[in-house]
């Protein structure tokens, strides 16, 4: 199983980017996915996630700015930025709670997608 980050960038203060991350291989079944992100001088933290429909996006920084969604038809879950302010630059990690025929559930990470907001 492999998760497949891209979308990352650089663009300017209010503008806007949207994260993608598609999750292959021997799927048998997903549960949540979402998104951390590691900003400079900062340990990495919760974005956001989504969970049979339920988003859940715990910093007050970001709400009401960032979006998240998923297709469950592609296994593929986004992250739409809007409004992005220089503090929202850095690395962005994708996970997915993903169980694979015969194995326990594992969290599964993408691997990292760089967003620089440039002021």
């Amino acid at each position: 199983v492999q998760l497949q980050a891209s979308g990352g960038g650089t663009v300017e203060v209010g503008g806007s980017l949207t994260l993608s991350c598609a999750a292959s291989g021997s799927v048998f079944a997903i549960n949540g996915m979402g998104w951390y992100r590691q900003t400079p001088g900062n340990e990495r933290e919760l974005v956001g996630s989504i969970i049979a429909g339920i988003t859940t996006i715990p910093r007050d920084s970001v709400k009401g700015r960032f979006t998240i969604s998923r297709d469950d038809a592609t296994n593929t879950v986004f992250l739409q930025m809007n409004s992005l302010k220089p503090e929202d630059s850095g690395v962005y990690y994708c996970f997915a709670d993903i169980k694979v025929t015969d194995t326990p559930w594992k969290t599964y990470w993408g691997q990292g997608t760089l967003v620089t907001v440039s002021s």
